[in-house]
């Protein structure tokens, strides 16, 4: 399938008439835009979404135009059943254009935030509030089945939240308008359609699924990979990872997200685990959020200054881009598979709290891409007040950064990967010396140290060669914040080696991890474990 990419130009226009202004939101071949007609100033919500490859199109040279055809047809044709079904609850397509290799639908403005952008800036929702979206879904979809509609493209990106809650859909009659098996966002196709076989109500209610475990969760329940295919393998193939946020929705998630379609919950069944959730808390539905700094600029609509709106949101969408690739492990490290070498965090803040106890357990170790490498300043140097905890052998490093760490004599700052003010990882280790530390800090991380290490720096290890965890997760606390450990093993130039990991959060998305790397078969060595012991004992997040 060939990906689209956004682009935002007020030279071109699109179909000749709508100006494109500003992107609304990204979903895998999926870009939404803010857009107007240049005659009549209207704003419209358009979406370009790459239309696949043929390969049949070479021979005859008009499948791709017969393929557009009958992709505007289907589209205008559901758009209008949904209208009369769910008016006000469906987004009314007024143009569809099929122009570059790209599908371009135009509908009306709609005055909400997609759910996506809120997922962006939020990460997670309670499990009452995304009861409440859930239940506006279905009732959307419920009419849709009813009349023979198959969604077969629900995502977070289709859905649009109002300001009071209530949802707006799009994106209906792209399924089977196309011959790929799912045109976009393929975390959240069913197993059905990942193996291209006749789909129906039932992907529908796996994509619910999908979506209420993204907002309970933080993530996808199958992260997106470098291609479709291999994200669509994913979802076929791979077990699903229990959700641990989802409270009294645990099992109604767990229900519709089952591999078999004739296994699924019926919409009847979800509908009552909805209601039940929203009975016992009425009021946690009602409240309000935090609004994502981009929802005020899109529900302003036309009366905004273009060049401000413009402006402001290509800010926001870099700020929050770089955070999410700060957290999320969006690409391999670039140092390569050293099991020292992971993704780096934000940098560094004044004003974290000093941990009251020098013992404890740290958790979350934050994942980044690092987008610059630098040799850090500053050389190990003995502090008067620390000097009573460092034993024998070890001296104070104090960073540039604001934390503290007592290291082996001769052990310098290798190097320093950062992304922005968002996130940064600091290298630690002596010429000739296999054993390796690396500390991490990050700004964009989310509540729950487990989960940090399980569903954002787990699935980056294991691409990385010969990588096996050993044992569980652990919840713990490290100088009285919450925390985690995870070990694991891994190749580094053929040499087997032992990591040890323990994040900890400092405040609500704020935290720190250290990472202790020796071969395997000195794991066990007395002067590593002391090694070890002295980190962790001696570790300081910056004062103020």
């Amino acid at each position: 399938m060939a990906m689209v990419k956004a682009r935002v130009s007020t030279a071109e226009l699109v179909a000749g008439r709508y100006r494109l202004v500003d992107v609304v939101h990204r979903e895998t071949n999926r870009v939404s835009y803010y857009g107007e007609d240049i005659e009549t100033e209207h704003p419209f919500l358009l979406t370009q979404i790459g239309l696949p490859d043929d390969p049949a199109a070479s021979d005859s040279g008009s499948a791709a135009g017969e393929d557009g055809r009958r992709a505007t047809s289907r589209i205008l044709r559901a758009s209008e059943r949904m209208g009369l079904l769910r008016p006000g609850r469906v987004a009314t397509v007024l143009d569809v254009v099929e122009e570059a290799g790209s599908l371009w639908t135009v509908t009306e403005w709609i005055d909400g935030t997609p759910l996506g952008e809120l997922l962006t800036q939020q990460r997670t929702f309670n499990y009452v509030r995304a009861a409440r979206i859930g239940l506006e879904l279905l009732d959307v979809l419920e009419a849709a089945h009813v009349a023979g509609i198959t969604h077969g493209e629900l995502s977070p990106g289709q859905v649009f939240v109002r300001d009071e809650g209530s949802v707006v859909v799009t994106g209906f009659g792209l399924a089977g308008a196309t011959l790929a098996p799912r045109v976009a966002a393929p975390s959240y196709a069913s197993p059905e359609q990942a193996r291209d076989e006749r789909i129906g109500p039932a992907s529908d209610l796996w994509a619910l699924g999908a979506i209420l475990y993204t907002m309970v969760e933080g993530r996808p329940p199958y992260r997106e990979r470098d291609r479709p295919e291999a994200t669509l393998k994913g979802v076929d193939r791979l077990p699903l990872r229990a959700p641990v946020r989802a409270g009294p929705l645990t099992q109604a998630v767990q229900g519709l997200l089952r591999k078999d379609s004739r296994d699924r919950l019926s919409r009847p069944v979800v509908r009552d685990a909805f209601v039940r959730v929203l009975n016992e808390d009425p009021e946690a539905a009602l409240r309000t959020d935090p609004r994502p700094r981009l929802r005020g600029m899109y529900a302003g609509g036309p009366g905004w200054g273009r060049r401000a709106m413009v402006a402001g949101t290509a800010l926001a969408v870099v700020t929050v881009a770089a955070a999410v690739l700060v957290v999320t492990n969006g690409r391999p490290d670039e140092s390569g598979p050293s099991a020292a070498d992971t993704t780096p965090g934000p940098s560094a803040s004044s004003g974290a709290p000093t941990g009251p106890s020098p013992t404890a357990t740290p958790s979350s170790s934050p994942s980044a891409s690092p987008t610059q490498e630098a040799t850090e300043p500053g050389t190990p140097t003995a502090s008067p007040s620390d000097t009573a905890a460092v034993p024998p052998g070890f001296t104070t490093y104090k960073s540039p950064d604001g934390f503290s760490v007592a290291l082996p004599e001769g052990w310098q700052p290798l190097r320093t990967k950062r992304a922005s003010d968002l996130a940064y990882r600091v290298f630690f280790s002596a010429d000739g010396d296999e054993r390796k530390l690396a500390i991490t800090y990050s700004e964009a991380l989310g509540p729950d140290p487990v989960a940090i290490w399980r569903d954002d720096v787990e699935p980056g290890l294991e691409e990385r060669s010969g990588f096996e965890r050993i044992g569980e997760i652990e919840a713990t606390t490290y100088q009285g914040y919450e925390a985690a450990d995870m070990e694991w093993l891994s190749d580094k130039d053929g040499v087997r080696v032992r990591t040890f990991g323990r994040g900890f959060l400092i405040d609500e998305h704020r935290g720190y991890s250290l990472r202790w790397t020796t071969p395997e078969a000195d794991w066990d060595d007395p002067a590593n474990q002391e090694a070890l012991e002295v980190f962790l004992r001696t570790f300081r997040v910056p004062e103020g």
